[in-house]
């Protein structure tokens, strides 16, 4: 029975999310956390480790916490289960491809999304910064206590990246800034 909820839950997410991974994350902990199948500072490991592996976000976070609640045929279930609404959907989309593209209205509701988008990323952001500087314990609940690691550390990559943009006038490779946040995290939490 795990198995098909597991399948039909990251079949949902991957039905009703637009954007990509990230707009996943408010969706998947609502489903997740609240069914009681991993905790939310679980979720928050699981997040960063699928940013860190390579390979589509929705992918990674269905396939690791569909491992920790129903094992290897987990696994498979979730990862199933959030790939098939986008194939179904991109398999639909090539079909009717041309008079699909020049819809007003299909243009009109992708520019509407976008919005919509930007601000789940940001407030999924804004509460894992709040959650990692100032909280302690499974959730915004927690026992409140400003974490002065964690902020010497989002300082120190911060400003770094700021004079690396600045000086070199481009970002910064996505693997260094990986490999030097690993670095410094090393050295500010051991």
């Amino acid at each position: 029975m795990i198995y098909f909820e597991l399948f039909y839950t990251f079949f949902l997410i991957g039905l009703f999310t637009f954007g990509g991974g990230y707009a996943m994350i408010p969706m998947i902990q609502e489903q997740v956390v609240g069914k009681g199948w991993i905790s939310a500072d679980a979720l928050t490991n699981f997040i960063a480790i699928s940013e860190a592996t390579p390979g589509p976000f929705a992918l990674n976070i269905s396939t690791f916490v569909g491992k920790e609640v129903g094992g290897v045929l987990g696994s498979v279930m979730s990862t199933i289960g959030v790939v098939l609404p986008s194939l179904i959907i991109i398999i639909i989309i090539a079909m009717i491809m041309k008079k699909f593209i020049t819809n007003k209205y299909v243009k009109g509701a992708l520019n509407g999304v976008k919005p919509v988008v930007l601000a789940l990323i940001l407030s999924t952001s804004l509460v894992m910064l709040i959650k990692v500087l100032f909280f302690r314990g499974t959730s915004l609940k927690g026992e409140l206590e400003f974490d002065m690691k964690s902020f010497t550390l989002l300082i120190m990559i911060s400003g770094y990246l700021f004079i690396h943009k600045k000086v070199m006038k481009k970002g910064l490779s996505p693997i260094l800034l990986l490999g030097l946040s690993a670095l410094l995290g090393l050295i500010v939490f051991y």
